[in-house]
């Protein structure tokens, strides 16, 4: 039987993007950062913004936010993408950003939304009192997608949720006003590989973010090798010796985590690092992590701090990257307009 599914026939393209709050730290550079100059170093076309926009469901500081936007444009740099071969920018300089997202507001379901576990996790008991924002922020996460008909996007095991959203609201829409041909891609999730999960330092259960109250719980994308040392020399462990293979980390959070860090930055698989430390306590391995976290991060602190004090040169690339965006973005959000029926001088 031959398969008469219409499919997308479009360019494949990546977008992400990081929220200009708190401190990036070493889950933020392995788990996104580091993937997003691999994609575009694999030659896919590749838009990376800074979700400004985003940062405003909860509350902030308006200068603030204007200086962090620069700092995350300053981390995607030293990390790797050039923005000579991909897009940088900030996500509120594209305003068809906001425009398909009161279109894609009008196409999705309450139900939908109400079936999101992080708007429950972040409201908590005082749902009644979040912002509007924080409840479809979900919506403008899919618009974040579909304005740019990105193929594929790199997302944390938090998002997919989120992700699974903008597919069905890609769906829709189609069936709603492309007669179910392929307007709008559905999105796929890119989302596996070594230091996707990077958990606290204090606690192997919770996984490490930006918005811990304790500096200690993680280890920033600015921190030089006296606090890195310090701060791993401090991570939560346990009392038992470091076992010599992967299951013997079952039920050891801390353990599983410091060693899985260790493999991440040294490249290397967990069992190639039990090979090595199994039977050894952490008195001896923390050291050596310590070294190894401080080798890695070294040239990227040092040109993310060089970077984020040059606001001439950010603004600049945050320019240049929304021109980009707007090229593609623009003729998408005219199409979207003639579909749903807004008027327009002839």
């Amino acid at each position: 039987m031959t398969d008469t599914t219409p499919r997308y026939t479009g360019p494949e393209r990546v977008l992400s993007g990081v929220q200009p709050t708190g401190r990036l730290h070493l889950g933020n550079y392995l788990g996104a950062l580091k993937k997003f100059a691999a994609l575009q170093d694999q030659g896919r076309e590749c838009l990376y913004c800074v979700v400004n926009m985003h940062a405003m469901t909860m509350p902030h500081d308006p200068k603030e936010l204007v200086a962090t936007t620069r700092s995350i444009a300053a981390a995607y740099m030293a990390a790797g993408v050039d923005p000579n071969k991909s897009a940088i920018f900030a996500q509120s300089s594209v305003p068809e950003h906001a425009e398909l997202a009161w279109v894609l507001n009008c196409v999705g379901r309450m139900g939908w939304l109400e079936r999101m576990t992080q708007f429950k996790d972040k409201a908590g008991k005082d749902a009644e009192r979040a912002s509007v924002g924080l409840f479809t922020y979900p919506v403008l996460m899919a618009a974040d997608i579909l304005i740019y008909k990105a193929t594929h996007v790199p997302v944390g095991d938090d998002q997919k949720q989120h992700l699974e959203l903008a597919r069905d609201i890609a769906a829709r829409f189609n069936r709603d006003f492309y007669k179910d041909e392929i307007f709008f891609p559905q999105p796929d999730p890119l989302i596996e590989g070594p230091g996707a999960r990077v958990m606290s330092l204090k606690d192997g259960t919770k996984k490490m973010s930006k918005s811990d109250p304790s500096d200690l719980s993680r280890l920033n994308l600015e921190d030089d090798a006296d606090t890195i040392a310090k701060k791993i020399k401090k991570a939560k462990s346990d009392a038992d010796v470091l076992p010599e293979t992967a299951e013997g980390l079952n039920d050891r959070p801390e353990a599983r985590n410091l060693v899985g860090i260790y493999a991440a930055l040294n490249n290397q698989s967990v069992d190639e690092v039990l090979a090595e430390f199994g039977g050894q306590g952490f008195g001896v391995f923390k050291p050596k992590l310590a070294d190894v976290a401080v080798e890695f991060f070294g040239d990227v602190s040092a040109r993310y701090r060089e970077l984020r004090d040059d606001q001439g040169t950010i603004d600049a690339v945050l320019k240049q990257g929304a021109e980009k965006a707007r090229e593609i973005a623009t003729p998408v959000m005219d199409e979207v307009r003639d579909l749903v029926g807004y008027w327009r001088a002839s």
